[in-house]
């Protein structure tokens, strides 16, 4: 998967590269910093000495040592004052160099901590956002695979303007499997409330529908990529799905993908949420109000927010499964 969040020890991860959240210096800190430094051992100290320390913004690289990575990308975050000295550009510029000199050196994967969220101060929704944009900025245009490294939940904070209107939404319509005929009235009544005041695209016509009925999901998605007028690259780079994934679903008509997979090009082709139940239908899923994972990617849907990372964001912060690969 191109992006993935995980729950990890960032100095236990296996990528090519790890990134320390490091001190100006480079001589080893608290925290992340110091974390890295004691894994990799003295040798990583020996090698920082002679870089002659990092400026905020920018990224320098060495080798990992006794670290599971073979490189530790050391890029230096912003402290935090007041969001006017212009933290956010020094922290997309952390995460945008260490990929650029990632990317530079060949490497396949990268694993981020959550840069300036700790001692910096950094708010951490402010500082999730902002690795979530850079990331996503960079993997529509290169194929890598990065991951955002959170320690537990306390480290990982959604906007709480999101978080909230997501949770009301599921509140509002979800549907326990065993509530009463009348729970599930008034939660159809509110359903349809929420719905009628959302912008709405229109369905699909009915010659569409029967036109199309014998489509498997390869040749369905593929159809709605033409009709799109988008690339291929275009298309799986938008799904977070990986190229290679791609070709096997394009060359074989009878794919059957993961629900995750499904959901993640419906995203990416903006499809409405008609059009999204059908494309699901062709692997055999569907969307119900049962599920809060389907709940919360019909809320994205009918609120026609089709950021994958963001919707990602969101799912992590729900404890779900993230879409993509």
């Amino acid at each position: 998967m191109p992006l993935e969040i995980i729950r990890n020890d960032i100095t236990k991860v296996h990528a090519d590269a790890i990134v320390n959240a490091a001190d100006p210096s480079l001589l080893g800190g608290g925290g992340t910093d110091g974390a890295i430094h004691k894994a990799a051992g003295p040798e990583l100290l020996d090698e920082c000495r002679v870089l002659g320390g990092c400026k905020a913004g920018e990224a320098k690289i060495t080798k990992g040592y006794r670290l599971p990575a073979k490189y530790v990308i050391h890029t230096v975050g912003p402290v935090w004052n007041d969001g006017s000295n212009g933290e956010e550009k020094l922290l997309s510029d952390c995460y945008r160099n260490s990929l650029e000199l990632a990317k530079k050196h060949k490497l396949e994967s990268v694993a981020f901590p959550l840069i300036s969220s700790g001692t910096f101060g950094y708010p951490r929704d402010k500082a999730l956002s902002a690795a979530i944009s850079a990331i996503g900025e960079f993997l529509l245009k290169n194929d890598m695979t990065v991951y955002l490294v959170v320690y537990d939940s306390a480290s990982f904070m959604l906007s709480e303007k999101l978080f909230s209107s997501i949770k009301q939404y599921i509140d509002d319509n979800y549907v326990e499997e065993l509530a009463s005929n009348f729970s599930r009235d008034r939660t159809r009544e509110n359903f349809a409330r929420n719905s009628a005041n959302a912008v709405r695209r229109p369905e699909r016509s009915l010659d569409d529908v029967v036109r199309n009925l014998d489509e498997t999901f390869s040749q369905m998605l593929l159809r709605l990529i033409d009709d799109k007028g988008m690339k291929d690259s275009e298309t799986y780079k938008k799904a977070n799905i990986d190229r290679k994934l791609f070709s096997k679903i394009r060359n074989d008509i009878y794919y059957k993908p993961s629900k995750q997979t499904a959901v993640a090009f419906a995203v990416a082709l903006k499809l409405n949420l008609d059009e999204t139940r059908d494309l699901l239908a062709r692997a055999g899923f569907a969307l119900s109000r049962s599920c809060h994972f389907d709940m919360i990617i019909q809320y994205f849907i009918e609120h026609e927010n089709y950021d994958i990372f963001e919707i990602n964001e969101a799912l992590f912060a729900f404890e779900q499964n993230l879409i993509g690969a």
